[in-house]
């Protein structure tokens, strides 16, 4: 049941059998069915989930308009890492996109894996810091793309996903409309018939 977690874990750090007690201890099965908030404005992030089965996509509301810019699949760990970290009110949504399984670890049990798995700070720093490349990933390629390159990009990120993922929250995610994106596909589609 947390083979992906553990797995995962071991990406960034070797793990123990006490280690792997802990883990189990620690983290928390949860299922969250499509439609429904992981996090809603306004909320305090107080976990992080590891997403074993399922998508779930994170947006802002801006001016009644949904703005997508993240998704999260297996294999993913989400939260708002700005609401998380000092316990403060997300301005984000996280929702999920299909039935999700998730394995789920509090604020409060954060801090006891970081002190009681052997490297579990390690552990957090690494994790954070892949957070953060991608973060930056994202901002950059919305100043150095056009938005055919910003598809790209979103298709190469997001390959074993994509086609679980609808149109219109693609569209956001680039940054356009979803007309413009249906143009950009039957194009790039056309091209590489040619």
């Amino acid at each position: 049941m947390y083979t992906q977690l553990i797995n995962k874990i071991k990406l960034y750090i070797k793990l123990s059998e006490e280690d792997l007690v802990i883990i189990k201890q620690l983290f928390h099965r949860r299922e969250i069915k499509k439609n429904d908030y992981f996090l809603k404005e306004g909320q305090i992030s107080t976990h992080i989930c590891f997403v074993q089965k399922g998508l779930f996509r994170y947006y802002i509301n801006q001016e009644g308009e949904e703005k997508t810019f993240y998704f999260g699949s297996e294999g993913y760990f989400i939260t708002d890492y700005e609401s998380f970290v000092p316990q403060i009110a997300t301005v984000q949504n996280i929702q999920a996109l299909e039935d999700s399984i998730v394995f789920s670890i509090s604020y409060s049990d954060l801090q006891q894996f970081y002190t009681n798995v052997e490297n579990g700070e390690r552990f957090g720093r690494l994790a954070l810091e892949h957070e953060i490349i991608d973060v930056v990933k994202k901002l950059k390629s919305f100043y150095k793309e056009n938005i055919k390159q910003r598809y790209e990009s979103f298709i190469k990120k997001y390959p074993e996903v994509q086609q679980r993922i609808p149109q219109y929250h693609i569209a956001s995610y680039v940054g356009i409309k979803p007309q413009s994106l249906s143009r950009i596909r039957k194009k790039m589609c056309f091209d590489s018939i040619f």
